[in-house]
């Protein structure tokens, strides 16, 4: 599987009030491993950052001033993103960029171009509730080295989201092995059908009911009687 892992910068928040992508990173994972395929694209975006994005980028204009424009590079950047599985944290954000840019030359929205997006942010809501999921707090929780990430830097944090993406879904292997995938490596790996397995049943001690029990109460008395386990059960 061909996975894209892709970052923007921009000269501020809202690309439907005229802000720009001034960088684009991609690093690109073939079944989990590390290409090195990589693209990297700084662009001029005929346009000043806001003060509070350059704080976080700290892309000046004076550099970009001589780079491509979005349009000079769209065509390089399409054909190598064409047909990949998309990977973004907080998706939302730089597809709708992606999007604007396209638009603007009047071409399809970025979705038309690639096989799928699936938005980290999402997946890290969903598996770490009520945390902070920011990509620097996933680093850390994830035990993944951000100590180069002085600023913000497209490719920088492409290569971050694709580590940090790793050890996110590191756990969804397959636990049926098939053999003959296994032949070219040269292993003898054989296949464990875990339906064979007559796993056992432990049932809550006395101690372990009275104390669910009690939470059952507690959710009670917060949500007005409307603990989802008793009006399922």
């Amino acid at each position: 599987m061909r996975q894209i892992f892709l970052d923007t910068e921009t000269t501020g928040l809202s690309a439907d009030n005229g802000d720009r992508v001034i960088e684009i990173g991609c690093v690109e994972l073939f079944n989990r491993k590390l290409t090195g395929n990589n693209k990297h694209f700084y662009l001029n975006p005929g346009r000043e950052s806001h003060e509070e994005a350059l704080k976080v980028h700290g892309i000046t204009s004076e550099f970009l001033k001589d780079k491509p424009k979005f349009d000079a590079v769209a065509d390089e950047l399409l054909a190598y993103l064409q047909d990949a599985d998309i990977v973004i944290h907080n998706a939302a954000f730089d597809v709708g960029f992606l999007n604007k840019e396209l638009a603007l030359m009047g071409r399809p929205l970025f979705k038309d171009y690639v096989a799928s997006v699936t938005d980290t942010l999402v997946m890290a809501k969903e598996m770490f509730p009520g945390k902070r999921n920011s990509l620097d707090a996933l680093c850390s929780r994830l035990g993944v080295d951000n100590s180069g990430r002085t600023l913000h830097g497209a490719l920088l944090d492409a290569e971050l989201l694709a580590d940090v993406y790793i050890n996110l879904t590191r756990g969804q292997d397959a636990l049926l092995i098939d053999v003959g995938s296994t032949e070219s490596t040269g292993l003898n790996v054989v296949a464990i059908d875990l339906l064979g397995f007559d796993l056992p049943v432990l049932a809550a001690n006395d101690q372990e009911i009275a104390a669910h029990e009690e939470v059952l109460k507690q959710i009670d008395k917060a949500s007005s009687s409307k603990t989802v386990w008793r009006l399922s059960a």
